[in-house]
């Protein structure tokens, strides 16, 4: 019964191709985590710490607790272990608040680390896929000419989709449009500074 229950809980069986998708998404994962260091770990777990909104609840805590300590010694004892204006007390905060900018960017470097490797495999299977793609409609093409009950008859777009797309090819084509398209805005905000100012336009 409590197999049965767990399965239960656990919901209808995932199809084959999706499972595959979930344990390689989880095997990147692990690999990063695998390579992380144990300094690279331990970062991480006080980043987490840092996270948690009992973290500021307990600096604010701490801080409180400093001022009227120092102010009962002053007033008890007429000297406290912090003068007015608590010089200690920001020199503390700056401390903490560097060493937190510090470990929060280490955690995100490596954050950055695993969206790279994602970033790279989405790459590789939307190339991957595109190949496919258009080896797919190679082979259509192919039996649509060796059927004799079709019109043999030349598509051209279908012929050029058949052919992968290089992709430097694709990133040149890229730079080149975006560099088009900047020094078109260029030229229009020029042309309406101009308009804007009549002694330009005279110029």
């Amino acid at each position: 019964m409590t197999g049965l229950a767990a399965e239960a809980e656990a919901g209808p069986p995932l199809p084959p191709h999706i499972e595959q998708t979930v344990q390689t998404i989880a095997r990147l994962h692990a690999a990063h985590h695998r390579r992380a260091t144990t300094l690279e770990k331990l970062v991480d777990r006080v980043t987490t710490l840092f996270a948690h909104p009992w973290f500021i609840a307990t600096v604010a805590l701490a801080a409180g607790v400093w001022i009227v300590g120092d102010v009962v010694l002053r007033r008890a004892f007429g000297h406290g272990l912090d003068r007015p204006g608590f010089p200690w007390l920001q020199l503390a905060g700056e401390l903490l608040a560097i060493c937190i900018t510090s470990l929060v960017l280490m955690s995100q470097r490596r954050k950055d680390e695993l969206s790279e490797l994602r970033e790279q495999l989405t790459l590789e299977l939307v190339i991957m896929t595109e190949q496919k793609v258009a080896k797919l409609i190679e082979l259509q093409e192919e039996a649509r000419r060796d059927n004799p009950l079709l019109a043999d008859r030349v598509d051209h777009q279908a012929a050029a989709m058949s052919a992968p797309a290089d992709p430097e090819a694709v990133l040149e084509a890229f730079k080149e449009s975006h560099e088009t398209m900047l020094a078109d805005s260029d030229d229009e905000t020029d042309l309406v500074d101009a308009k804007a100012d009549p002694e330009a336009l005279l110029a």
